[in-house]
């Protein structure tokens, strides 16, 4: 990819990239350099209009040997993998993924992109030892995989057999909280906090309810399930131009607990779905999550005050589309429906399952870290009542 030389990149007189600017005219990076070409710092601006700033060389050293650092509002946030910044050939490894704020792995991602672009890099590899699905999909936003034989590429990635081309993304902030971020299309919207996604990356289906989606000439930032768009909150032009913000619909004030069958399935869904180690905190972690359906402003799910509460939106979804499902099909969209309201918690459970396993003692750590893969193959049974739960509900909205 050649070196973007627009007027939104600025440069200093040795042409290093000293910053970017949105479409505005805004500040989205801001590098500095020192004279022995040396990256001093930088900062990227993260989707809330906060700053995450790197400091090289800065944080102690980590498994893989020596680290950068990586500030918030002022604090250390956590470390990675150092870098020469001035020849970047590789992804490092970073240390804490879940301290980030969100967004800010993506941008600092996207930093790297850009550098390594501008600096004529034609692949890179991620060197480290977590290469989870949470990361080959932050590098979906900022680098294309190569190689259009392989079939899986989230396995070979998993398997260390995957490089990367540098493909960084443009950036806008728009009024009312809008952050837009684009290649040859809009590609992620995060409005009031919450991103939407396209559900296609370069061939990669990504499993999302809240998506971003091209309607005519706009573009919409929407809530879907099992394929039905619910509806839009948001639509813009083009070039990213708030064209107007819906008011979201309200959903029934009744709150219930989920139904025990119900929470033991998602459960099993979200453990099979997770690394080995994170089985039994996640159950620990579902058991005091209080997990509900409920009101949800705007969204599938809330998180907080103790609880997991689901919008009921779900549920209708699963109505719509049981209305013109014959019997033998209803199993297979309860199915669906299941797997799709685990999307749904399953990143907070395995968030609080993380910090169990943190605050865990040096033994019960090296025990769960040792349980070999596919060691969580999920609950057959557990899965098939909260199938039938899920009809259930549904089935009373009709």
């Amino acid at each position: 990819m050649a070196a973007d030389r627009t007027p939104s990149v600025r440069r200093d007189a040795a042409g290093r990239l000293t910053g970017e600017l949105d479409r505005h005219g805004a500040p989205v990076s801001e590098l500095r350099w020192s004279p022995d070409h040396r990256l001093e710092t930088a900062a990227v601006k993260i989707p809330d209009a906060s700053w995450v700033t790197v400091e090289p060389g800065a944080a102690a050293p980590g498994p893989w040997g020596a680290s950068d650092a990586l500030h918030y509002d002022g604090r250390p946030l956590t470390r990675f993998g150092a870098l020469d910044w001035a020849r970047i050939d590789r992804i490092p490894p970073l240390a804490e993924p879940a301290r980030l704020p969100p967004g800010a792995g993506t941008a600092v991602l996207n930093l790297m992109a850009r550098l390594a672009a501008d600096q004529g890099t034609a692949t890179l590899r991620y060197e480290g030892p977590y290469p989870t699905e949470q990361l080959f999909l932050a590098l979906l936003e900022s680098f294309r995989w190569e190689g259009s034989a392989i079939g899986d590429p989230l396995a070979a990635f998993v398997s260390g057999g995957l490089a990367w081309t540098p493909a960084p993304h443009a950036r806008s902030f728009e009024p009312g909280d809008v952050y837009v971020q684009r290649r040859e299309r809009i590609e992620k919207l995060v409005v009031g906090g919450r991103a939407f996604y396209r559900p296609d990356w370069q061939g990669v289906r990504r499993h999302t309810l809240r998506v971003v989606r091209d309607a005519g000439d706009t573009t919409r930032a929407s809530l879907q399930a099992l394929g039905v768009v619910l509806e839009d909150l948001l639509v813009l032009g083009g070039d990213g131009t708030v064209l107007e913000r819906p008011q979201a619909a309200c959903d029934h004030p009744e709150v219930r607990t989920l139904p025990a069958a119900l929470t033991r399935g998602l459960v099993a869904v979200v453990v099979a779905g997770s690394a080995p180690a994170l089985g039994s905190f996640i159950r620990e972690s579902a058991a005091s999550a209080g997990l509900e359906w409920g009101p949800v402003d705007a969204d599938f799910i809330e998180i907080g005050r103790g609880r997991l509460r689901l919008s009921p939106r779900l549920l209708l979804a699963l109505r719509t589309v049981l209305d013109a499902a014959s019997r033998g099909e209803r199993v297979g969209l309860g199915l669906a429906a299941l797997r799709e309201a685990a999307d749904l918690v399953g990143d907070e459970l395995r968030r609080q399952a993380q910090a169990r396993l943190v605050a865990a003692d040096a033994e019960t750590q090296a025990a769960a870290l040792e349980r070999p893969a596919g060691a969580e193959t999920g609950d057959a049974a557990a899965i098939g009542a909260a199938v039938e739960a899920l009809l259930d509900a549904a089935d009373q909205l009709a």
